[in-house]
């Protein structure tokens, strides 16, 4: 009996060592993949704040849509002198303003942007860039530190020029990918941003694996046909189609010309070709 309890006594006391060293090494683990988890941009522990101006009411929706999707908090930027819902009046007040170097007064907004981590910051597309709110916004706020993901409304286009612009008045802010939607297509705005939101990692679900755009080649007649029933009903000049790309998706038929304009300037002008019958080929965007 003597043998067996001297030997019994190390064997548990060496047991328990080895069970609390497993413990140590388990809590280390789950700190270690704790961290790896909130460096990730859909880590449901990041709280978001959905920030935006509009006018018109198409970015509110938007807005409003994101804050569904991802359960997030949401405030509206909102001028002590509101613009004119007259698109014209609109323009006129915001060239003076420009031309005087002069920024619209906001109410200050409620939300204290340093709880937040993530920010989606919305606006329509003004003169190429942001809407002259936002300006006033970003020289009152601070961003420094801030992940912000930046989502537009436009006719034309503007979310690569208005992301740029942001990120050379926001350079300590780290900046992703943005969303942008024209107004004239504001009825697959809940299908492309859910698209996006799954896309980037802000949502979970199943997304289409897109194929690469061909190379830039010539233009067929039925791809001139393409371009200008998609952009021939604009009122601004969208230039001449030059080359052309394209890529099937389950949607249909996408394309992306390179177009030319009269001052020796080339843009680029996507264009989407439902495969619905009787969809009408439609441009999303112009990045120039």
């Amino acid at each position: 009996m003597y043998f067996c309890v001297m030997k019994t006594k190390p064997f548990i006391h060496c047991m328990k060592k080895i069970f609390y060293l497993s413990i140590v090494c388990l809590m280390m683990v789950a700190c270690e993949n704790k961290k790896e988890k909130s460096d990730n941009a859909d880590d449901p522990e990041k709280k978001v704040l959905v920030l935006y101006y509009s006018q018109t009411g198409a970015t509110a929706s938007v807005a409003n849509q994101i804050k569904s999707c991802l359960n997030a908090d949401i405030e509206e930027i909102v001028c002590e002198e509101p613009y004119d819902g007259d698109f014209g009046a609109t323009i006129e007040r915001g060239k003076n303003e420009l031309e005087k170097g002069e920024k619209p007064a906001i109410k200050p907004i409620v939300s204290d942007v340093q709880k937040y981590d993530i920010i989606f910051l919305g606006y329509p597309i003004w003169f190429g860039t942001y809407a002259l709110p936002v300006s006033t916004l970003i020289d009152t706020v601070n961003f420094e530190g801030k992940t912000i993901v930046p989502f537009c409304t436009f006719g034309s286009g503007g979310l690569e020029s208005s992301t740029d612009d942001l990120k050379s008045h926001l350079p300590k802010s780290d900046f992703k990918e943005g969303f942008g939607i024209r107004n004239a297509r504001l009825k697959y705005m809940q299908d492309e941003l859910d698209d996006f939101l799954k896309r980037n990692g802000y949502m979970e679900g199943e997304i289409e694996e897109l194929p690469e755009f061909t190379a830039q080649e010539e233009l067929t007649d039925e791809d001139k046909n393409v371009f200008h029933e998609a952009c021939d009903d604009y009122p601004f000049p969208m230039g001449t189609p030059v080359s052309v790309a394209k890529r099937s998706t389950s949607k249909g038929t996408e394309f992306r010309f390179i177009t030319s304009s009269v001052d020796g300037s080339q843009s680029t002008v996507l264009v989407e070709l439902r495969s619905e019958d009787g969809a009408k080929a439609e441009f999303t965007k112009v990045i120039r």
